[in-house]
């Protein structure tokens, strides 16, 4: 794919190996060896569905530019600025796309990627490719000044993983050792503010498990308790999947995740439907 809600060419450029501390929200270093030489005002289009192609017609150059192993992750078209709202330079922009939408992406270490006249297409760069990307532009209809135009990145396990590991994101590898895209396998904490602290979730495509060592989630949501001490189904096979000490098994009904760790094996049971906070 060549190179999240949201040119001559004249780009400045450094690749960013993953550290926010310390960096501005723009950097400056030599140009890349791969620019985006495409269309900077794409035509978007919305489509009510998060499929990839969908996420590629929101996003217009921003999705275009991008460089992801896998499939984008996420994507955003002409949104929610106002008049009053833009910035005087393309900097300024870009600083309001993060102000306005606060998308979960690093909020430093961009370069400029090309510029044109009324757009500058920015980028945030892993080993020398683009894995988010944000198009600003200069006054749109009814909103002078700069601000953003579309956004798209890649899917967080792209991303360097001192800043995943810092901004709550659990990365799974598969058995060898790479990264797994949260699409395939993801999980994370329960919501402070619910009192789910203890509860954790794994996500396995379109199944959620959980683990609820204090009891805390509704039983009428979990196919079954969870098992702390559990035994290990004779038939319950190795995925591959790790997280730190976490090994994941599974057998072929798929009701239950088995998780392995020093201490032995738990059940997490498989979720009716989805939990959210009240």
């Amino acid at each position: 794919m060549r190179k999240r809600q949201w040119a001559v060419l004249a780009a400045v450029a450094m690749t960013v190996v993953g550290c926010e501390s310390g960096e501005g929200v723009v950097v400056e270093g030599t140009a890349p060896a791969t620019v985006y030489d495409g269309p900077m005002n794409l035509p978007t289009k919305e489509l009510d569905e998060h499929t990839p192609r969908a996420l590629r017609l929101a996003s217009g150059a921003a999705g275009r530019a991008l460089e992801c192993a896998g499939e984008i992750h996420n994507g955003n078209g002409p949104d929610g600025w106002s008049e009053g709202d833009g910035g005087d330079t393309p900097e300024e922009g870009l600083k309001l796309y993060f102000d306005l939408f606060d998308p979960g992406d690093p909020r430093s270490g961009y370069r400029v990627e090309r510029r044109e006249a009324d757009r500058v297409l920015y980028s945030y760069d892993v080993a020398g490719r683009t894995k988010v990307a944000v198009v600003v532009a200069k006054d749109q209809e009814g909103r002078p000044g700069w601000g953003p135009e579309t956004s798209a990145s890649c899917d967080p396990s792209e991303l360097p993983a001192d800043w995943t590991a810092s901004h709550g994101y659990e990365i799974w590898t598969d058995r060898t050792g790479e990264r797994v895209p949260t699409t395939e396998v993801s999980s994370g904490a329960g919501d402070d503010h619910c009192g789910w602290t203890e509860v954790h979730f794994l996500h396995l495509g379109e199944r959620t498990y959980a683990r609820d060592p204090e009891g805390l989630l509704d039983p009428g949501t979990l196919t079954a308790p969870y098992d702390g001490s559990a035994t290990l189904p004779t038939d319950a096979r190795d995925t591959g999947y790790r997280y730190g000490d976490r090994e994941l098994r599974l057998t072929d009904d798929r009701r239950t995740a088995y998780v392995r760790t020093p201490d032995g094996v738990e059940a997490w049971p498989l979720l009716r439907e989805h939990v959210a906070c009240k």
